[in-house]
Order: structure tokens, then C-alpha cells, then sequence
């Protein structure tokens, strides 16, 4: 050991007990990504943006989208509410 040298990192070729695949087995992964286009490297904010609303418009569980749209309705309208906005201007 010199004094100028620096001490390399010891090297395991440790493989896990149960593990049977070709695959990383360390690798942490999505639950859903094989399923969803929005999990991943999207390069812009458009791109997102698309993504997010074809993923909704294929997605098959049309009571999750009611809700959604349900929800954030509420959300629209607490906001207003807090704000006082009259809705008075959009009728005669």
C-alpha cells in the first residue's frame, strides 16, 4: 500500500438466490410502465402534453375518466368560489 495510491473497491460476483431472468434485477422500475406512454424520457413539455391526453382518450376505464372530470369540476368551481367570481356576467 503506497502512499500515493489509492485503494481500489473490492469486486462480488454475487448473484441473488431466487432470481431467474436475464434482466437487471437492481433495476427499480414503474409499476405501470409497460402500460402507460406518459412514464419515460418525453424531450418537451408539447410532447408531454399529447402523450398525457391520447393515454386518456385510449384508456378503457371510462368511470376513472368521469371521475377525473367530476373532480376536477369541483376543484374549478371551489376555485371561483374563493376568488368571487360572479358568474352573473355569463347571463343577461
Amino acid at each position: 500500500m503506497g502512499i500515493l495510491k489509492t485503494r481500489k473497491n473490492k469486486k462480488y460476483s454475487y448473484t441473488p438466490r431466487y432470481y431467474k431472468g436475464d434482466a437487471n434485477p437492481y433495476e427499480i422500475k414503474h409499476k405501470f410502465d409497460e402500460h402507460r406512454v406518459t412514464v419515460g424520457n418525453n424531450n418537451g413539455i408539447k410532447s408531454k402534453f399529447v402523450n398525457a391526453i391520447n393515454d386518456y382518450k385510449t384508456n378503457e376505464n371510462k368511470e376513472a375518466n368521469r371521475r377525473v372530470l367530476i373532480i376536477v369540476a369541483i376543484l374549478v368551481a371551489v376555485f371561483l368560489f374563493i376568488i368571487g367570481f360572479d358568474l352573473s356576467i355569463f347571463f343577461s
